[in-house]
């Protein structure tokens, strides 16, 4: 039986032998050619991935010097660096990049140009959500000072209604903004809004409180009235 079993053991040796030489010589190219296609797709993975993270840390590197400039109120210079993050860094940066330039416009003055570059920003349907719903906001908010209510109304007005994470700061604006021009019911409606709602920080609502004291004061609408 031994040597039978040697026998047969040869023979189905023999076999795979030639089914693998078969194999090889039918399929061997294919073999090869995946096998270096796996090879060059993970070394491209690998090269775009350095390259990424490598324009990242340049882009990061050049916000914080942008930040440096700004800093040392050296405005128009921190503009231009900014610029050119826009314009060749990764779209994470190039979206804090537009929010920082928007805010040295403010700094140095420029609300016009600050509005519209926080426009601009809220305007990208491409740009994240967040970022945009918080350019609407500073816009709102520097508008307050030189725009009308309706300036603020169209920036802010998705962002004051309830549920939203922004609504107080939105109402605050819009409550500002209508005690500007004095138009009493419609800054005591958001002021209250504020003051009635209980997730608003304490700040806010002492302030509301003010505002209302200070509506009601001038002969308008009393405090949780709302009219």
């Amino acid at each position: 039986m031994s040597n039978d079993d040697s026998f047969f053991r040869e023979v189905d040796e023999e076999l795979r032998s030639e089914r693998m030489r078969n194999f090889w010589s039918r399929y061997g190219k294919i073999v090869i050619a995946v096998a270096v296609g796996i090879v060059v797709l993970t070394a491209s993975y690998r090269g775009y991935d350095y390259y990424k993270q490598s324009q990242a840390e340049t882009a990061g590197d050049a916000f914080m010097a942008a930040v440096a400039l700004s800093n040392q109120n050296r405005y128009e210079e921190a503009i231009k660096a900014l610029e050119k993050i826009v314009e060749t860094g990764p779209q994470s940066y190039a979206a804090l990049a537009r929010m920082r330039m928007a805010s040295e416009f403010a700094g140095k003055g420029d609300i016009a140009g600050a509005v519209a570059s926080y426009d601009k920003i809220a305007q990208n349907s491409s740009a994240d959500q967040t970022y945009r719903d918080i350019a609407n906001l500073r816009a709102g908010l520097l508008l307050v000072d030189t725009g009308t209510p309706q300036d603020v109304e169209k920036r802010v007005s998705e962002l004051a209604k309830a549920g939203h994470p922004f609504r107080h700061s939105a109402r605050e604006a819009l409550g500002l903004a209508y005690w500007k021009v004095r138009d009493l019911k419609e800054a005591a409606k958001y002021f209250n809004l504020i003051s009635e709602d209980q997730d608003a920080p304490n700040s806010m609502r002492g302030r509301a409180n003010l505002m209302l004291d200070l509506i009601a004061g001038k002969g308008g609408p009393a405090r949780n009235t709302g009219t």
